[in-house]
C-alpha cells in the first residue's frame, strides 16, 4: 500500500466519522432534544447537581449553618425561612474568597480557610482567619507563612496547626504563636502532619488531636530521612533547565519512615512519647483520643497490614497497654472498617471487623473483650454515624447494605443489638449528616432515575420537616438532552459468580441494529462503581455523550470491589489482576449476547486502577476487546507505593510469582487491538515510569500503540484545558477505532 494509499484511507475515515457526528447531532435536533458536548461538561458545568454547602451543626441542635456564596448564614429548623447571617466576607473585609470555615465551642468565633494551595490528593496550605461574632473583627491567624490544618481547641481558646513540618499553637486571646516542634525538615522530618503514602493510603494528612479538656494536643512524628526518593522534572517554558522535585516516596519492598505519637502538655510545654515500637516495618494509621483526657487511643498494624492491634496509652506517662488485637489470613480493611467510638460510660467502645466475613459492629469493654456483635448478617455495615447515649434505650445509627449491596440505607439498633429499625424510605443511595445531639438528621438521597435531594427529618419519629434542596432543574436538563436512565443488571460470569454492572444505551433502538460497547472499569480493591444512584459526574456525562453518538456504554465490579461481603473482596490477595481481568472478559462476552450490541466492536476504557485493567484487558484478554485506553495506569506493582500494593500483594520478595504474573510488562507482546496510553508527567501518585516502562516493553514487543502525556499534570490530569483536550482526544480515538 503506497503512502498516498494510505493517506486517502485515513481522510475518508476522518470525514465518515465527522459525518457520523453530523448526523448523529441532526437526529438528536430533530427529536427535539439538544446534543450533549465537552464544553458542557467540561466547562459550562450545565449538568452539574447543586448541594448545601459546608453544613455545620450548631451547639443548640435547633440550628444549622451552611455557607451561601461568600456568607455563613444559620437557619432555625423549625422556622422554614428564619435564617441569620452570621458572617458576610464582604462586610468583614475579607478580599479572597473562603473555601471551609469551623466555629469555637461557645460558637463566638469562626475559623475561615482560604487561599487554599494543593499539595498532594489531601494535604494543603492556606491563610486562615480568626472572625469574632460579637466584635466583628477579623484577624489573621499568623503573619509568619501559610498554615494547614489549623483546628480550634475543643474550649475555643486557642489554634493548632502546622507549617513547614513543625506543629504550633497559637492563644486566641493574644494572638500569641508557639511552635510546639522546631526540628521540623523536609523530606527528613516531619510534626503533626503526614508523609506521602501516610495521606495516600490511610487518607489523612493532619496528624494531631486536641485532648476532651484542651489541655494536650497529641500528635505524629514521621522520620523518613532513610525513605528513598522519587525524583519528578518539572517543565516550564521560562526555565533553560527542567527543575527536579524530589520527594519521599516507598516502593513496594522498600523502607518506609519511622512514626511515633508524642503528648505535648499546654500547661508545663512538656512532650511526652507514647511508649511503642518505632520501626518501618510498622503502621501507626489511627490516633484518637477516648473521653478521657489522659487516654489515648493508638492503632497499630504490621507492614503487610493482617494484623491490627488497638493500644490505650497515658498521655501524662506514655505508658501502653494492649486492648485488642485482630488478625486476618488476608488484610485488614482499615478504610472500610474505620470507626471506633468509645461510650461516655468510660466502660466500653464500639468497633468495626470484617472477621464474620461481612462488615459488621462490636461492643467490647475497655480490656478489649467482647461484650457482644451489635449487628450480623450477610450484608455489610458501611458508616457508623455515632451513639445517642442519652436516650434511656441508647440508640445507635449506622449506613449499610441490607437492602442491596448496590444500595445505602440508614437505620438504628439498640445498644443491645436490638429493635433495628430501617429509617430511610426512598430507594437507592441514602447519605447521613446527624445533629451533634442526634436528634436531627440530614438526609440526603439519589438513584438511578432521581438526582440528588437534600432534606431535614426529626430523628425520634423520621419526621420530614422541611426540603432544604431539590435538583429538579438539574433532571429537567438532563431530559432536555436527552439523557437516557442508568439501567442496572447482573449476570453470572463463567465460574458461576454473580456480577453487577449498569448501563447507557441509546433509546428506541431499531430491530437488527448493531451497535459498538464501549466498558468503563475500576475495579480495584474496596471499590465500588456499580450503584442504585444518579450518574452525575463528569465521566456519567461524557458516556451520556457517546451514547448519543450511537455507543453502548458499561460498567461491570469484578471481584475484588467491595459490598458482598470479604470472600468476594479479598479472592484478588496476592494476584492482583487475575480474576479481575477475567471477569472483565466475561462482562464482555455477556455484552456481545446482547441482540443490539456488535461483537466485534468492544472497547473498553479506564483511569488509575481503571488503566491498569484495560492495560490487562488489551494483552491478557485481546481476543474479546477491540480498543482500549489507559489513563494513569500501574503498569508493574513494584513501582507503586509500600501501604497499598503490599496490602494487597504483599511484598515483591514475599510474593515474586505474583508480582510477575500480575504486571501489565509480562503480557506486553500479547497486545492486539488500538491501545491508547495517556499519563501526566507529573502524577506524584502512580508515577510516570510507569508509562516509559510500558511503552519500553511493547517496543521491545513490536507492538505498535498510541501514547500522549501531559507536561507537569498530577494523576489527576486537570488544570486549565486539560480536560477538554484529553476527552477530546479520547472522543475522537474512541471514534476511530470503535
Amino acid at each position: 500500500m503506497t503512502k498516498e494509499t494510505v493517506l486517502k484511507k485515513y481522510a475518508l475515515r476522518a470525514w465518515l466519522f465527522t459525518l457520523l457526528f453530523q448526523a448523529t447531532s441532526l437526529l438528536y435536533a430533530q427529536q427535539g432534544a439538544k446534543f450533549i458536548t465537552l464544553e458542557d461538561i467540561y466547562q459550562r458545568g450545565t449538568f452539574y447537581e447543586n448541594g448545601v454547602e459546608n453544613l455545620n451543626w450548631m451547639v443548640n441542635s435547633q440550628f444549622y449553618s451552611a455557607q451561601e456564596g461568600d456568607k455563613i448564614k444559620q437557619y432555625a429548623i423549625n422556622k422554614e425561612d428564619a435564617q441569620t447571617t452570621l458572617f458576610d466576607a464582604g462586610k468583614a473585609g475579607l478580599k479572597v474568597d473562603f473555601s471551609a470555615y469551623e466555629f469555637s465551642q461557645d460558637e463566638q468565633k469562626i475559623l475561615l480557610q482560604t487561599a487554599v494551595t494543593p499539595i498532594y490528593r489531601r494535604s494543603f496550605k492556606a491563610q486562615y482567619y480568626v472572625f469574632d461574632i460579637k466584635t466583628q473583627k477579623l484577624t489573621a491567624l499568623s503573619s509568619n507563612g501559610p498554615q494547614s490544618y489549623a483546628t480550634f481547641s475543643p474550649d475555643g481558646t486557642h489554634i493548632a496547626f502546622v507549617r513547614d513540618n513543625n506543629l504550633f499553637v497559637t492563644e486566641l486571646n493574644t494572638m500569641t504563636e508557639k511552635a510546639i516542634t522546631t526540628n521540623g525538615k523536609f523530606n527528613e522530618l516531619i510534626n503533626g502532619s503526614t508523609d506521602w503514602v501516610y495521606e495516600e493510603e490511610f487518607s489523612y494528612a493532619k496528624a494531631f488531636w486536641w485532648s476532651p479538656d484542651s489541655k494536650k494536643i497529641a500528635y505524629q512524628i514521621f522520620n523518613e530521612k532513610d525513605v528513598p526518593e522519587y525524583n519528578m522534572q518539572i517543565w516550564n517554558a521560562k526555565m533553560l533547565y527542567p527543575k527536579d522535585y524530589k520527594f519521599k516516596y516507598p516502593k513496594a519492598g522498600e523502607r518506609n519512615a519511622t512514626v511515633k505519637v508524642a503528648v505535648f502538655h499546654l500547661s508545663n510545654s512538656q512532650n511526652v512519647e507514647i511508649q511503642l515500637r518505632t520501626d518501618s516495618e510498622l503502621y501507626l494509621p489511627r490516633v484518637q483520643w477516648t473521653n478521657d483526657s489522659n487516654l489515648l487511643s493508638v492503632k497499630e498494624m504490621n507492614r503487610l497490614q493482617n494484623t491490627l492491634t488497638i493500644y490505650h496509652a497515658n498521655a501524662t506517662t506514655g505508658v501502653t497497654t494492649e486492648v485488642l488485637k485482630e488478625e486476618e489470613k488476608a488484610y485488614i480493611d482499615l478504610d472500610y472498617t474505620d470507626d471506633l467510638y468509645y461510650l461516655k460510660d468510660g466502660q466500653h467502645f464500639l468497633c468495626m471487623s470484617e472477621r464474620s466475613g461481612y462488615n459488621h459492629l462490636y461492643l467490647h469493654d475497655m480490656n478489649g473483650k467482647l461484650v457482644r456483635a451489635i449487628t450480623t448478617g450477610n450484608w455489610e455495615v458501611t458508616e457508623l454515624l455515632g451513639i445517642n447515649e442519652n436516650l434511656k434505650q441508647a440508640q445507635i445509627y449506622f449506613i449499610s447494605t441490607e437492602v442491596s449491596p448496590l444500595e445505602r440505607h440508614f437505620y438504628s439498633i439498640g445498644l443491645d443489638g436490638k429493635q433495628k429499625t430501617k429509617k430511610s424510605t426512598l430507594k437507592g443511595t441514602n447519605t447521613v449528616d446527624m445533629s451533634k445531639d442526634y436528634n436531627y438528621y440530614v438526609l440526603t438521597h439519589n438513584n438511578t432515575t432521581t438526582p440528588a435531594s437534600t432534606r431535614l427529618y426529626q430523628t425520634s419519629n423520621d419526621k420530614q420537616l422541611k426540603i432544604m434542596l431539590q435538583n429538579d432543574d438539574v433532571k429537567n436538563i438532563c431530559e432536555a438532552y436527552n439523557f437516557v436512565p442508568k439501567e442496572l443488571f447482573d449476570f453470572k460470569a463463567s465460574d458461576g459468580t454473580q456480577l453487577y454492572g449498569y448501563m447507557y444505551k441509546p433509546k428506541n433502538i431499531k430491530p437488527d441494529t448493531k451497535l459498538p460497547v464501549l466498558m468503563y472499569v475500576y475495579g480495584g480493591p474496596g471499590s465500588q462503581e456499580v450503584r442504585d444512584e444518579w450518574g452525575g459526574g463528569p465521566n456519567d456525562f461524557w458516556h451520556q455523550m457517546l451514547v448519543q453518538m450511537g455507543y453502548v456504554i458499561i460498567c461491570v465490579d469484578n471481584r475484588g470491589t467491595q459490598g458482598q461481603g470479604s470472600a468476594f473482596k479479598k479472592s484478588t490477595y496476592r494476584q492482583l489482576g487475575k480474576y479481575e481481568t477475567q471477569d472483565q472478559i466475561d462482562a464482555a462476552k455477556y455484552a456481545a449476547t446482547l441482540k443490539f450490541v456488535d461483537s466485534k466492536r468492544i472497547g473498553i476504557w479506564g483511569w488509575s486502577y481503571g488503566g491498569y485493567m484495560t492495560a490487562r484487558c488489551l494483552t491478557v484478554g485481546s481476543d474479546y476487546f477491540k480498543m482500549g485506553i489507559s489513563v494513569a495506569p500501574v503498569s508493574a506493582w513494584e513501582y507503586y507505593d509500600t501501604i497499598y500494593t503490599e496490602r494487597f500483594m504483599q511484598r515483591p520478595q514475599d510474593n515474586p510469582q505474583g508480582y510477575k504474573e500480575s504486571s501489565v510488562l509480562t503480557y506486553a507482546n500479547m497486545l492486539r487491538g488500538n491501545f491508547l496510553l495517556v499519563h501526566g508527567t507529573g502524577d506524584d501518585n502512580v508515577h510516570f515510569q510507569n508509562a516509559i516502562s510500558l511503552q519500553d516493553a511493547l517496543i521491545a514487543a513490536n507492538k505498535q500503540f498510541d501514547s500522549f502525556y501531559y507536561p507537569n499534570r498530577n494523576h489527576g490530569i486537570a488544570g486549565g484545558n486539560t480536560r477538554m483536550h484529553l476527552y477530546r482526544m479520547m472522543t475522537n480515538y474512541v471514534m476511530k477505532n470503535l
